[in-house]
């Protein structure tokens, strides 16, 4: 299928623009999509900033719009590179363009490119609703799984239910499509399709099996969900820590422990067991994670699970301290040094495990174990719904996924959406 009989004509500005200047806007909207990569799953990141960020990167992708032609071919050069921030670039352009034929070329591209699929999904999701008409339906009628899927992905990211295309999506041959389809039905709060999901939980794909687990958990199911996720979290597969964090937000604070305790004798798996403390929200662990911050490999990781149960910004009270000055995280200036990964703590604090003890001893008495909390309170309504507006990405994230596990109808809030959309749809919402 052809987006060929969708073209418009496009309106040219009479002006000449100037090549270096547009250059700079391409540039500088790649560079900073590439940031916003980053910022999107940050721990010290909240909407306000991204907020920033997102206008930033939309003045750019206007000013490549007004040059046209010129901007239309300076941008199709990013694609040399073929990365999430060039192909969203290009994308973003193109579905402002109404180049259909350009889309097409791009929809080929990014098939056999894992960060192609990646940045063309997201310029779906960043345009606004109205850019989109006539475009969608003819790839949720294609008969390539592939089209399907942008299909599928634009509706969900702009808060459409797709409809019956989802219900056959979920059990298409293509495991990509059928895949991307249960993790949609889930986030979508569709609650009528959780039979359809816990009858995917036993898909040959681990990845297909698990989005089910997750989608039917998102539904409401409590008991066959459960049980998958709590044998792939303990099954050292490739959805095992998702599908543990994911049981401890559910699970009583009994079960939770018991999980955890299954990790406690492994030190190599202390990073888990750090990360799942936080997770499950029972101060029971608190003590512990005060010690595991004399240890500078788990200190940061410790101290943002301290702070997702209590609620402390650690930098704001001063219970932070300086890094270690004889240890490097991440990469760093040697060109011999070929180790190039991202410190998985980076922009967190470091904790200072003196303080945050000294006031533990002093506020314990308001973290009573056996319960959970999130951010300093139980998890309610009205107090997720304030972390989603004030908190850091990652908080926001969580947050997110417990209004949607409290009122499995609801859709998951997307909280890597376009800033502006995300504040519309929050400001929407009443306590």
């Amino acid at each position: 299928m052809s987006f060929a009989e969708l073209s418009v004509p496009i309106v040219r500005s009479r002006r000449t623009p100037a090549p270096l200047v547009v250059q700079q806007h391409v540039d500088e909207a790649v560079q900073l999509r590439r940031v916003r990569s980053v910022l999107v799953r940050a721990p010290h990141v909240g909407l306000a900033r991204l907020a920033r960020l997102d206008e930033r990167i939309a003045a750019h992708l206007d000013g490549i719009g007004i040059a046209g032609d010129l901007g239309a071919a300076l941008c199709l050069q990013v694609l040399e590179r073929a990365g999430v921030a060039e192909f969203f670039t290009v994308t973003v352009r193109s579905i402002m363009d109404r180049d259909t034929e350009r889309l097409s070329r791009l929809l080929a591209a990014a098939a056999v490119l894992p960060e192609g699929r990646a940045g063309l999904l997201s310029a779906f999701g960043w345009v606004e609703a109205a850019a989109l008409r006539g475009l969608v339906q003819p790839l949720l009628e294609s008969g390539n799984p592939w089209w399907r899927e942008v299909g599928l992905v634009a509706c969900d990211q702009h808060g459409v239910d797709p409809g019956a295309s989802l219900v056959d999506a979920m059990t298409d041959s293509d495991e990509s499509l059928r895949r991307r389809a249960l993790r949609i039905a889930g986030r979508r709060g569709r609650v009528d399709l959780r039979p359809y999901c816990v009858a995917a939980m036993d898909d040959e794909s681990a990845s297909c099996a698990f989005e089910a687990a997750r989608a039917a958990l998102l539904a409401g199911d409590r008991g066959a969900s459960l049980a998958r996720l709590e044998s792939m979290a303990f099954a050292n597969g490739v959805h095992s820590t998702e599908a543990l964090l994911l049981l401890l937000k559910v699970v009583t604070s009994e079960t939770g422990l018991a999980a955890l305790s299954r990790f406690s004798k492994d030190r190599a798996q202390a990073r888990i067991l750090a990360r799942g403390a936080g997770e499950l929200g029972d101060p029971h662990g608190i003590a512990w994670l005060i010690d595991q911050m004399n240890d500078p490999m788990l200190a940061r990781l410790a101290g943002e699970s301290f702070s997702l149960i209590t609620g402390l910004d650690l930098s704001l009270l001063d219970l932070e301290c300086d890094p270690p000055d004889w240890i490097e995280f991440g990469p760093n200036d040697d060109p011999n040094d070929h180790d190039v990964a991202i410190d998985e703590d980076d922009s967190l604090p470091w904790p200072d495990p003196s303080k945050i003890s000294s006031w533990w001893q002093v506020n314990s008495y308001r973290f009573p174990a056996g319960q959970r909390f999130f951010m300093g309170s139980p998890p309610g309504e009205a107090h997720c719904i304030r972390v989603l507006r004030e908190g850091s990405q990652r908080q926001r994230r969580s947050a997110a996924l417990f209004l949607s596990l409290m009122n499995p109808e609801a859709p998951l809030f997307p909280t890597e959406a376009p800033a502006w959309r995300q504040q519309r749809w929050l400001d929407g919402i009443s306590v």
